[in-house]
């Protein structure tokens, strides 16, 4: 009778995982951000206390479990209307490599050591420095990198996300808020109707939240 308990214990929170995660979104293990990462090991380490501690009732499992979705759901909606939000959870891309120079303050920032680098490197085929003209540190912890060959690609600089100045690119990219508020009032353009715009080439790029419908 035991055995018949967990097994019908282990299909049962099998489905209700399979659901919940259909709930709360379509991400790779990989993309998993902090907040995400976080309630998937909860609810593993509830899922596997009530399988094995089938004395317990399902339901004293199953509140928390609910409760951690239903957490996760709201903020993932609150980091889509205030994405200050989803960069204190989250945080930010870094940009690691520039032009086949490492920046080793932002690597003691993140707290990446030369070792991840380097493996990281090589797994993306690179032999050399030299070879790259941008690395980039995603929030998920994987390294995007932007190969040199032979000539400069310009990176794409996100400068508006969601209708708000990233202050860090315009560091980067030598630009001060001043020079944004211009181009958006020479394009008629209000900041609240930026969906996304991107520096690259000596250019900027403007998309609309009008362009998308």
């Amino acid at each position: 009778m035991e055995y018949l308990i967990v097994i019908f214990r282990t299909i049962f929170f099998y489905f209700l995982v399979l659901f919940l995660y259909r709930i709360m979104g379509k991400r790779e293990v990989g993309q998993l951000g902090i907040v995400d990462l976080i309630v998937s090991i909860l609810i593993s380490q509830l899922v596997a206390i009530s399988i094995e501690d089938f004395n317990d009732t399902i339901l004293n499992s199953l509140i928390p479990i609910i409760v951690l979705v239903i957490l996760q759901v709201l903020l993932a909606h609150i980091s889509l209307k205030f994405p200050k939000t989803r960069d204190f959870f989250d945080g930010k891309p870094s940009i690691i490599i520039k032009d086949g120079k490492i920046n080793f303050k932002e690597m003691c920032n993140q707290k990446y050591n030369l070792n991840d680098l380097l493996l990281q490197l090589r797994q993306n085929e690179i032999r050399s420095l030299e070879e790259v003209e941008f690395a980039i540190l995603e929030t998920s912890g994987n390294l995007s990198v932007f190969k040199n060959y032979g000539k400069k690609t310009n990176y794409p600089f996100a400068i508006i996300l969601d209708g708000v100045i990233q202050d860090d690119v315009l560091k980067e990219i030598k630009k001060s808020k001043n020079d944004i508020y211009k181009i958006l009032e020479y394009k008629n353009i209000k900041l609240e109707d930026v969906f996304y715009a991107f520096y690259k080439n000596d250019k900027t790029f403007i998309i609309t939240r009008d362009d998308l419908s």
